[in-house]
């Protein structure tokens, strides 16, 4: 299938768009191997962590380095439905170890750099891994909990050696370049090809299983939320070891044949660098959190040639109005909101010539029925808070999971009266935009009001001095629960009763008077996922 030749019309589309996923279809083989041999060309722009050295990686590149790979992981065992834990950073050969698993039906688990030693164990003792594929700085860590993962029959280093692991570098230049797929296992589109885990806000992780007919369905994300095209180049901020990176990195723009740039960058964001790599490069396409369009805003933008850039794109947190007009002013782009979650695909996003409405997710992605429903599958009216939901009735929607890998079966609890429920909450306006209010287990109960932390979360990120802020409710024998504000300033110095006063009234004219943090506490940090989401449920628990 070539997803070029869908309609980009959200409203036609939103009529029109099928998508039929092959019974056989593999990424690896199927868009890489097809583009190498049909029509060649860069497939990532990897960039050293000074800048110094850019190189252009073809996907023929990838597609005889993944071969080697997936022989190489033949001869030690290694078949269809063995899992793999994968631990590298923003260099090409996390590509070449994700598609060299793909092509023999391995599992693999791409973890972020931020895990620790016991993540690890977590996540290996989880899944029953095999295999284990790391850069260096992750091998001692592995090493302190080898001992509590006894499955794990292989250690695999990249990028250096270290005692008693197999190098990554050695197993490919030992391996063959050819690889007869017809010779391996079947695999169907509907087999279990990746697995990522949560990031677990209120309990442990749980394992998102996803099959590679997930890769193709991003089709639907590159066409509609991000506006992708052939030749374009793409930069999305995030790390390997996110659900975000199959967005960004991976499969949307390959499927369309955009160039990827890879950042092989760590520590301090610096916001300087990463705009002179967008003039540099010449990116056309642009997605980060809107942490970083902050950073971006605090910059004096006027020396920047932003010409090559067409479209930008934020999603995950809320964002200032102020900065998204500063963007505007000097990029001539509006940044689009999107809205999915490591179960889906994006299935709610701003897309190309649709009115943007600052704070809004946008409207539904074609190929979904996403609506706001109450606990019983009720459609809300307008307006009124409920749930966010995948109606799951007729066929199922294209890149959506089916449930929770446990040990035994699949965890199937989040579907329910013909609806997946996301565990999100949101408003629908009268047009059909979707408005995000919070995690359906962070809704304070105040009186007689329903109160979204997000909504005065975003207000208070309104305020000059108010770097980051958290919302939560606290139990209160008249109301049920106050609202509390935990905020980080951009200079703690300043910290004052007459601060958090003026932070109280400010956010009164910004939302409804009763959604006002009654209690405010200044902090120097706050309590996160290692994906980055707060953890509203420690902050209750210390109250």
């Amino acid at each position: 299938m070539d997803v070029l030749e869908q309609t980009r019309d959200y409203e036609v589309a939103r009529k029109e768009y099928r998508l039929d996923i092959p019974e056989d279809f593999n990424f690896a083989y199927d868009v890489i191997d097809v583009r190498a041999r049909e029509r060649d060309g860069t497939a990532i722009i990897a960039v050293s962590r000074d800048g110094s050295d850019i190189r252009n990686i073809t996907y023929s590149d990838f597609s005889e380095q993944s071969s080697r790979f997936a022989n190489a992981l033949s001869s030690l065992g290694i078949t269809k439905g063995d899992f793999g834990c994968v631990i590298i950073g923003r260099i090409p050969a996390w590509y070449t170890v994700l598609f060299g698993c793909m092509k023999i039906g391995a599992i693999s688990m791409p973890g972020t750099n931020l895990l620790t030693a016991k993540d690890i164990a977590y996540r290996v003792q989880a899944s029953g891994a095999r295999f284990i594929v790391v850069t260096p700085e992750h091998c001692v860590k592995f090493d302190e909990v080898r001992d509590q993962c006894p499955k794990v029959e292989h250690c695999i280093v990249v990028g250096g050696t270290h005692p008693g692991w197999l190098s990554f570098e050695d197993l490919l230049a030992e391996a063959s370049p050819d690889l007869d797929r017809a010779s391996l296992p079947a695999i169907r589109s509907t087999d279990m090809m990746m697995a990522y885990f949560t990031s677990g806000t209120t309990s442990m992780p749980k394992l998102v299983p996803r099959d590679f007919g997930y890769a193709l369905a991003h089709a639907a994300t590159a066409l509609f939320w991000m506006d992708l095209r052939e030749g374009d180049v793409h930069w999305t901020l995030t790390d390997t070891g996110w659900a975000k990176a199959a967005w960004g990195l991976l499969f949307p723009p390959l499927l369309v044949g955009a160039h990827v740039v890879l950042y092989d960058g760590e520590g301090a964001f610096d916001p300087i660098f990463h705009l002179k790599m967008i003039e540099k490069l010449k990116v056309s396409t642009f997605c980060a959190p809107p942490t970083v369009y902050r950073l971006f805003a605090q910059q004096d933008l006027d020396g920047y040639d932003f010409s090559s850039l067409r479209r930008s794109m934020g999603a995950g947190e809320p964002l200032n109005p102020e900065v998204i007009r500063y963007w505007q002013k000097h990029t001539g782009n509006v940044i689009a909101d999107g809205y999915g979650q490591t179960e889906t695909i994006n299935i709610v996003g701003n897309f190309p010539g649709m009115e943007i409405r600052f704070g809004s997710m946008g409207k539904t992605v074609p190929g979904f029925n996403v609506d706001i429903v109450d606990d019983d599958g009720n459609r809300m009216p307008d307006d009124e808070v409920g749930h966010i939901a995948v109606n799951t009735e007729g066929s199922w929607p294209p890149g959506l999971f089916k449930g929770y890998l446990t040990e035994a079966e699949l965890d199937t609890a989040a579907f329910r009266n013909g609806w997946y429920y996301t565990g999100d909450t949101a408003r629908r306006d009268a047009d059909g935009y979707l408005w995000f209010e919070g995690r359906a287990d962070d809704l304070i109960s105040s009186g007689a009001y329903r109160i979204s932390p997000f909504e005065v979360e975003s207000a208070l990120l309104e305020h000059p001095e108010v770097v980051e802020s958290a919302v939560i409710g606290v139990p209160d024998e008249m109301r049920g629960q106050l609202v509390k504000g935990y905020i980080i300033l951009k200079n703690p110095a300043l910290a004052s009763e007459a601060l958090a006063k003026e932070i109280q009234e400010f956010c009164k004219n910004l939302t409804a008077p009763y959604k006002y943090p009654r209690k405010i506490e200044f902090v120097t940090e706050l309590p996160k996922t290692i994906s980055g989401k707060i953890r509203r449920v420690e902050l209750r628990e210390s109250n």
